[in-house]
């Protein structure tokens, strides 16, 4: 059984990649960030209106080990699971190649919730993604 609970196709665009023709190493936070607000999305969670209710969900770290560049075209499956440590919760993202299922980027992106400009625990996130944290 697969231990991650949402995955994202998505493919590489020219303008992604830097000299060397593979994709730059920043253009994969973007792939990692959208596979999240995607993952929210799914789950009936909209950022807008976190935001608009003074919940902001905010990045307090990011991890990426590089292991298979992506090139301009490649489709890649950008897939995720979730842990809660504290009031942090850590997003297990990985980036396979479609075509070969290697595996491209391996990240952690460790998050936490900014409520009324604190930093404090979240029920909605608690109570959200109750039924996805991987123990």
């Amino acid at each position: 059984m697969s231990k991650y609970i949402y995955e994202l196709t998505l493919k590489v665009r020219d303008y992604e990649c830097d000299l060397q023709g593979i994709v730059n190493n920043a253009n994969y936070q973007h792939y990692l960030e959208h596979t999240r607000h995607e993952f929210l999305s799914s789950i009936g969670v909209s950022f807008a209106e976190l935001h608009a209710q003074g919940v902001d969900p905010v990045v307090a770290r990011i991890n990426m080990a590089f292991k298979v560049s992506l090139t301009s075209g490649d489709e890649f499956v950008s897939k995720l699971y979730i842990k809660k440590e504290g009031i942090r919760y850590t997003f297990y993202q990985d980036i396979f190649r479609k075509s070969d299922n290697k595996l491209s980027v391996k990240a952690t992106v460790d998050t936490v919730c900014v409520v009324g400009g604190r930093l404090t625990t979240s029920e909605l996130f608690d109570k959200a993604f109750a039924p996805y944290i991987t123990e």
